[in-house]
């Protein structure tokens, strides 16, 4: 009990020792800060902890170290101190621990063999090295030995021993004969692990040759006596017999089951380190060469780390992991049999970091920790020293305590500076880290330039920076013009690192800042004048214009911007520079072009720039040519590809630069717009043309931009109206030397493909950007929260696999291409994440409110975001359609899925597009971005009764010619009880509509009939089913012109929605006509037999009408014309008036045969237009076939045939034959006919009798 007790207690100290922690403080890497930071020492570079030399170089053992005061070094070795001083052959250089061993004036470099550390020291404290084991690479000679023959029968196994010498490091081992051919390995034949070489079964072709095992150390290769076989066999062997497929030469040889030669008996143990390599081997006999299989018993084997060598007699699996472990079965069989060997794996680990303690810097009065955190196999032992001392044995700090990983600071004081180094040690290797505690005591700085002048854009967001330090941190607080109690909220945001954020810059925002940086040693202050500066933009810029070749052209830019800001005005043509000269001019506001050419055509772009603003615009030139009056023979020819450009040249070389010159070929009447220069390379891509560069088609020597480390070979191209020419002769060969590299990798991002790992890639560079051989990159990282020093490792691929983090932490990222030449500009450091796990916790109280007959609003309680373990991305709800409330239908219970996005204290959202009257359920999910977490509770309801869908297949048929048949179908969703459809219709005649009227039927009719008042009456139907909740979707059908037609147009006046249904029964596509032009229509697919079935709605417009219908009888054009009409035949009677007034004769009512007669007289060869004939149903067509007409002053009676006209003037006379005075007017007064009509009856025409002129006339 007294045990427990004091464990609570010393839990509750910790818990207080931490709730007062101060967050350490950030050195800033500023020259003025570091010149005066005092600070303990840091060991930044020393050698390899297995440090393997050779004996024929210098020894150096390297040891850097940087703090201020600067350190001094010394060296211990195999634990005790190396006196430096008393060994001429060593030297160590200035400023530095770094360790020279020199052996010009003799001494063996095995002398020096040992164990060394490297300690840094200043008046701070003390720093260590890794303990470095300096060990000499060795090299033994291979024993000597007589080897007698071997003696092998045909079909049996046999191994040639290799047992090379040990050397360090161990040799690398291969077979060859005496004429130093390597020996062959296949399926049969293969070497293992330990250098043997192993044969399943002898052949005897096999004896043909002699074998030797060859071991290569560091610099030299060392070969054994060779051995020879003699292979006996029971028939004479063969050479022409001998083939792939029966290798023994057609010769009896018996048959084996497989037996192991490596290893033996039925099972066996390996042991392998963490992050290492793992190889298995099997090696079976036997006669057929028995074939090898791998398993793991209980699991599959890891098949992304897996691979197979030797077929398949090794088993290799890289950067071994715990679960790796395990039986690990290989299986040899052939046609006789099968045996197996288990080989049991430990995989064992030495210290790995899981918290490694960084830099700990504190102000007085502030605590602080150190971490040093550990795994392995087995679990290794923390120690922690100070200054190199044991911490148990070093002085004693009461403000220090010590909870095993963890060293607790409270309360520092100035003086307490140390450094203190964690030792994380097992029986298969160790860690040693150095972490600095230093108490920093300095008033605040400001860092940035004095008095710095910012000039900005009105209306961007503009920072005002004020880089400060102290320690204990300042407290930072921003003035304008000296007055206020300070800038923070609304328009301003001021950040931790002293940046002062101007959401809009205004003209009211120019002025003088502030920043005050103030603690209790004191403050300092800086000042910051910003100026808001009017926006730049283009007033009059460039237009689309057309030129006549030879003309000039000038194209406008006129800018308007701050008049304290000088503005640069430059040209571009197609994203090139443009290269001014006679005919191109530029002034302040255009770009004049004289002598317009096709080479001038492109598009011309106008940028405007000045210190802190720029603007463009662009317009394009199309040049035309002018037609020649007198064309030359040349010149009729059509524009031709022009000839390819001769004799390049190359000349003034550079580095990466050099002068390429050529001679332009024939233009072929179209003049050269641009010359197209490529190149091909002879390492990556030999043989393949790439372009380089294009240059306009009046230059033909030019400075190209290269590659390092490069060999070029370069063509051009001529390119003009017509198309490219064919390419050039390729030039001279040109090579370029090789240097560090320019570009970064691109892509660099991190990303976590397990929850324990983060998987760092990027783009490799292109070949053309490598600059030099060996290209590999350096990748740092280091954990974003803890401030950790950076992990680095170097890499020839495009991506490198962080294993054993935490879930879900952030990472700071860069990476750095080298090669031979040097190292590259590093990247910026970017943030990644680890892998994401799946979220532990389930949303709660999942509730609905407020439900309507499509929404829902829905609640819940959130998630700790740290339990989502990842990136948060929403709470997803899933939701389905348990069931319709109208008995019996059908619906799908297909989930879909609503995300909502939210991290407040209580979460809401709507839930929309929900079918009416139904029954739901739904329940949520938080998710990251790749798992979702457990469900919330299953909420149920049910939505309320709305109005219906549309009624289905509503159609029309026609079955008689005076009455219509209407049908149709349920709604697809009734949205609730049916109580019964409206059908609204009424009659339409081209843009003129009839009434509306009104149907109503019960819901269990869905037919009705409609006589028709006349065959040609034509009539729209609106129809749409009813609920309690009111009307639903209008479907619009137009009554056909004759059976099975269809007619679509709009429902205008009853609502915003009409419907038209259309069954159909054949495959797609289906054509939809009779639609109105110019109209908005939504289409959708449904299934007849199941209402759940349904595709989306898809949009569309159809095209605007040539010209709209229009009543011709309403047109002004038609009425101007019947007026003229009506106006030439008054003139007519008014003349034929005047003449009758004139003679004297035509008494009475004569004036009517005086216009006869002016008829007669002028119209007397004219035939008579045809009479207007008139159909059975009404409507009126007209005929004019010159085939049919009677001769003239005749007519056709009703029986088809031809007689003389019988209607004449005398007709017209009172009692004897109508007869002409010499002037032409009728001799006695004119009458009314006769009864000749009524004794005639319907058998005369009255087709061309002047009274009927004038009736056709009028």
């Amino acid at each position: 009990m007294l045990r427990q007790g004091g464990h609570a207690a010393l839990t509750l100290t910790l818990l207080l020792l931490l709730w007062r922690e101060a967050t350490p403080i950030e050195v800033p890497q500023d020259p003025k800060i570091l010149q005066d930071l005092k600070q303990p020492p840091t060991i930044i570079k020393q050698s390899v902890k297995d440090y393997i030399v050779d004996p024929r170089d210098n020894i150096i053992i390297e040891c850097e170290a940087k703090g201020n005061p600067v350190p001094t070094f010394s060296w211990r070795r195999n634990g005790k101190f190396f006196n430096i001083g008393k060994d001429p052959r060593v030297t160590m250089r200035k400023r530095s621990g770094t360790l020279e061993i020199g052996f010009r004036s003799g001494g063996r470099p095995e002398d020096y063999e040992g164990e060394y550390q490297c300690y840094a020291t200043n008046e701070f404290g003390i720093a260590l090295s890794n303990w470095i084991l300096l060990r000499v690479s060795k090299a033994p000679l291979w024993p000597k030995e007589v080897l007698e023959p071997v003696m092998v029968t045909e079909g049996s196994p046999l191994v040639l021993p290799c047992n090379p010498p040990p050397g360090l490091p161990p040799p690398f081992t291969f077979w060859m004969n005496s004429s130093m051919s390597p020996i062959p390995l296949d399926k049969r034949v293969s070497m293992g692990l330990n250098g043997d070489l192993y044969f399943s079964n002898v052949l005897s072709q096999d004896a043909q040759t002699d074998y030797s095992c060859n071991a290569r150390f560091t610099h030299t290769i060392q070969q054994k006596n060779p051995f020879t076989l003699r292979v006996q066999t029971k028939e004479q062997y063969n050479d022409t017999s001998f083939n792939a497929s029966d290798p023994l030469g057609g010769r009896k040889v018996a048959e084996t089951t497989p037996t192991f030669l490596s290893p033996t008996g039925r099972e066996s143990s390996k042991m392998v380190l963490r992050d290492e390599q793992l190889l298995l081997e099997c090696i079976a006999a036997g006669l057929p060469t028995p074939t090898i299989k791998w398993f793991k018993k209980g699991g599959d084997l890891p098949g992304r780390k897996v691979k197979f060598e030797k077929y398949n007699k090794t088993l290799k699996i890289i950067n071994v992991s715990e679960e790796d472990a395990g039986e690990y079965v290989c299986m040899a069989n052939n046609h006789l049999g099968s045996i197996r060997h288990s080989i049991f794996v430990q995989v064992k680990a030495a210290p790995y970091w899981l918290d490694r303690p960084t830099d700990l810097v504190l102000a007085p009065d502030e605590n602080g920790r150190l971490v040093c955190r550990a795994n392995g196999n087995p679990k290794p032992n923390i120690q922690w020293l100070v200054n190199g001392q044991p911490i148990e044995t070093a002085p004693p700090y009461p403000n220090r305590l010590i909870l095993e990983d963890t060293i607790i600071f409270r309360l520092v004081q100035m003086g307490s500076s140390a450094v203190y180094q964690c030792n994380a040690s097992n029986q298969h290797g160790y860690l040693l880290a150095n972490a600095f505690v230093s108490v920093l005591d300095m008033p605040p700085r400001m860092l940035g330039p004095k008095n710095q002048l910012i000039k900005v854009v009105e209306n961007n967001r503009t920072f005002l920076e004020c880089p400060f330090f102290g320690s204990p941190l300042p407290d930072l607080r921003w003035f304008k013009n000296g007055q206020g109690s300070g800038l923070d909220g609304g328009h301003y945001r001021v950040y931790i690192n002293g940046s002062l954020e101007i959401k809009r810059a205004r003209a009211e925002d120019e002025g003088t800042y502030t920043c005050v940086a103030s603690s209790i040693l004191g403050k300092a202050e800086n000042q910051v004048r910003l100026e808001v500066k009017e926006m730049m933009r283009i007033v009059r810029a460039p237009i689309d214009v057309s030129a006549i070749r030879g003309t000039t052209v000038q194209l406008d830019c006129k800018v308007k911007s701050d008049p304290s800001l000088p503005v640069t005005v430059t040209w571009t043509k197609d994203d090139k520079p443009l290269y001014l000269g006679w005919r191109l001019k530029k002034d302040g506001e255009s770009l004049t072009i004289n002598n317009v050419n096709e080479g001038d055509e492109g598009t011309y772009t106008c940028s405007a720039k000045s210190e802190i603003d720029h603007d463009s615009a662009s317009g394009r030139l199309t040049v035309l040519e002018e037609a020649s009056l007198y064309p030359t023979v040349s010149s009729a020819l059509p524009p031709d590809r022009p000839d390819p450009p001769m004799e390049l040249d190359l000349s003034d070389p550079a580095a990466r630069s050099i002068r390429l010159t050529w001679i332009p070929g024939n233009d072929n009447r179209s003049p050269i717009k641009e010359f197209l220069v490529q190149f091909q390379e002879d390492r990556w891509e030999p043989g393949r043309w790439q372009d380089l560069s294009s240059y306009p088609g009046d230059l033909n020597s030019v400075i190209l931009q290269l590659a390092p480390f490069v060999n070029y070979q370069f063509r051009v191209i001529a390119v003009n109206s017509v198309g490219p020419s064919k390419p050039s002769q390729p030039s001279p060969w040109y090579k370029t030397s090789g240097a560090a590299p320019d570009a970064i990798p691109r892509g660099l991002r991190g990303w976590g493909s397990k929850k324990d790992n983060m998987e760092i890639s990027w783009e490799p560079l292109l070949d053309l950007e490598r600059n030099g051989p060996n290209l590999h990159y350096s990748v740092w990282w280091r954990r974003k929260d803890l401030g950790e020093d950076w992990s680095n490792v170097t890499s020839v691929g495009s991506k490198h696999i962080i294993q054993n983090t935490e879930t879900y932490v952030p990472y700071e990222i860069k990476i750095q291409a080298r090669n031979d030449f040097g190292s590259g500009p590093e990247s910026n450091v970017v943030t990644g994440f680890s892998g994401e796990d799946k979220p532990t916790e389930a949303p709660k109280d999942l509730r609905v409110s407020k439900v309507d007959s499509t929404k829902a609003n829905i609640h819940w309680k959130p998630v700790d975001l740290n339990s989502v373990l990842g990136e948060f991305k929403e709470y997803r709800l899933y939701f389905w359609r348990e069931s319709s409330k109208v008995p019996g239908l059908v619906v799908s219970k297909e989930k879909k899925t609503k995300g909502f996005f939210s991290t407040t204290a209580d979460p809401s959202g709507l839930l929309s597009d929900l079918v009416p009257f139904s029954r739901y359920q739904m329940f949520m999910v938080a998710a990251n971005s790749r798992y979702e977490g457990p469900p919330s509770n299953t909420v149920e309801f049910s939505t309320r009764e709305g109005v219906p869908d549309a009624p289905k297949l509503f159609r029309i048929n026609r079955r008689s010619l005076d009455s219509l048949y209407l049908e149709w179908d349920k709604p697809l969703e009734p949205n609730g009880v049916l109580i019964g459809y409206q059908l609204k219709y009424r009659t339409v005649n081209g843009s003129r509509h009839g009434r509306l009227q009104l149907e109503s039927f019960f819901p269990n009719v869905t037919e009705f009939s409609l006589r028709l008042p006349d065959r040609s009456t034509r009539y729209r139907f609106y129809l749409a089913a009813l609920t309690q909740v009111g009307s639903g979707e209008v479907v619009m059908e137009e009554s056909p012109h004759s059976a099975n037609e269809d007619n679509v147009t709009d429902a205008t006046g009853l609502g915003d929605k009409t419907v038209k249904v259309v069954s159909v029964k054949q495959q797609p596509p289906i054509t939809v006509a009779d639609l109105i032009a110019g109209a908005d229509y939504h289409l959708r697919v449904y299934s007849h037999e199941l209402n759940s079935i349904s595709s989306k709605t898809i949009p569309f417009q159809t095209k605007a009408a040539y010209m709209d219908q229009v009543d011709i009888a309403t047109q002004g054009w038609f009425i101007g014309l019947m007026c003229a009409i009506a106006l030439i035949i008054l003139i007519l009677l008014i003349v034929c008036f005047i003449k009758r007034s004139r003679g004297g004769k035509y008494p009475g009512g004569g004036y009517l045969a005086a216009f006869t007669e002016c008829l007669v007289r002028d119209k007397k060869d004219l035939p008579l237009d045809p009479v207007d004939q008139k159909d059975q149903d009404g409507s009126f067509d007209y005929h004019s076939d010159e085939d049919n007409k009677p001769l003239q002053g005749s007519q056709t009676s009703l029986d088809g045939n031809v007689k003389e006209s019988d209607d004449s003037l005398v007709d017209y006379g009172e009692g004897g034959d109508g007869q002409f005075n010499e002037d032409g007017s009728f001799i006695g007064q004119y009458t009314v006919k006769k009864d000749k009509d009524e004794t005639e009856g319907n058998e005369s025409s009255e087709a061309t009798s002047p009274v009927n002129a004038i009736y056709s006339l009028a």
